[in-house]
């Protein structure tokens, strides 16, 4: 799609099955909206009326294949913004992200991420040792992850052919072309708010090790598929 006349910023929300979180994850955009962000959410679908709740905070609710790296390939197509920002639908964007994304990258960088805060985390708690490390890791890297709401130029993804298709660690895959073609990243300490739901339920440390390992198989040059079915498997 051409890029929208005056459109600064188009936010791309992956969703499935998520009807009921979808419209507290759109609430804080709904001033950004004001603003002159664009949002879509793009389902891959849900059985659960995901759409018809996204409908009243989102610009346009597309349909999609199902998975996260196509979900957020057909947002992207369809948006008319300068910037994307991909946004899990399990994640809150700092209030003022937009404006402070923006800011970053008129410097001279063409990606992104925001630091994260887990729900119900706290310096003192082990889940706020989790986000802490993640956003340590990220910074030293120059890798990001979903959770920390990645966003990037418009130009820019379309040169690296945007997110892989592939079932897991495509925001990792995603990074590493940016950071080969474009450069590190910006780091930015604003902090989105992700769910901690996956942690709570698997179990903290169980989680942990299980992402670490899927990591380390991945920079071995594991199968995606095959670590996807790990994960799912908990």
């Amino acid at each position: 799609m051409a890029e929208a006349a005056g459109c600064p910023l188009s936010v791309i929300v992956p969703a499935l099955d998520e009807a009921a979180g979808i419209a507290a994850t759109l609430e804080p955009l709904q001033v950004w909206r004001e603003r002159g962000a664009e949002v879509l959410v793009v389902d891959g679908g849900s059985g659960d009326g995901t759409p018809e709740a996204a409908a009243p905070g989102a610009d346009r609710v597309l349909g999609g294949a199902r998975g996260r790296a196509p979900q957020m390939n057909a947002g992207a197509a369809a948006a008319g913004g300068r910037v994307l920002l991909f946004l899990h639908a399990d994640t809150r964007p700092p209030e003022d992200g937009d404006r402070a994304l923006l800011t970053a990258l008129e410097g001279g960088r063409h990606w992104g991420r925001f630091d994260v805060r887990l729900t119900g985390a706290s310096r003192l708690t082990l889940l706020g040792l989790v986000g802490a490390m993640m956003n340590l890791r990220s910074r030293l890297t120059g890798i990001a992850t979903g959770d920390q709401a990645l966003f990037v130029t418009r130009a820019a993804f379309r040169a690296v052919g945007g997110f892989p298709e592939q079932p897991l660690m495509e925001d990792i895959a995603l990074s590493r072309l940016l950071k080969k073609h474009c450069g590190r990243p910006a780091c930015l300490r604003e902090r989105a708010l992700t769910s901690s739901r996956r942690w709570e339920d698997r179990g903290i440390l169980r989680t942990i090790g299980l992402m670490w390992a899927l990591r380390l198989r991945y920079w071995l040059g594991a199968d995606p598929a095959v670590l996807a079915a790990r994960y799912h498997r908990g």
